[in-house]
């Protein structure tokens, strides 16, 4: 699973790499040094606004509305099944899936 840094942790690491060699710092802290870059070239751009978290998907309230979202649209989906269903046995029994036409 990936490893979520926050600002502080983001920051403390930046100004740590500033004194030291970049390589070893990302070592100690179990970063890539992709990660680094990216985090560096966020920050020279946009300052700590570039390295805050856009979205935090594990606030409660969201993994609520994602849990009723996935049951919604399972119960839509077998919705739709049962009228695909309906419109097969009404094509069956009258030749037409067109219940105006029966």
């Amino acid at each position: 699973m990936k490893r979520r840094w926050t600002l502080e942790e983001k920051l403390a690491i930046l100004s740590e790499a500033e004194t030291g060699n970049v390589v070893e710092v990302c070592r100690i802290h179990n970063v890539s040094t992709g990660s680094f870059y990216n985090w560096k070239k966020k920050f020279d751009t946009k300052g700590e606004a570039g390295l805050r978290v856009k979205y935090d998907n594990s606030s409660p309230e969201m993994k609520k509305a994602e849990e009723e979202i996935r049951i919604l649209r399972k119960l839509l989906a077998d919705r739709e099944i049962e009228l695909e269903i309906q419109k097969e046995l009404l094509k069956k029994k009258f030749g037409t899936d067109d219940p105006r036409k029966i």
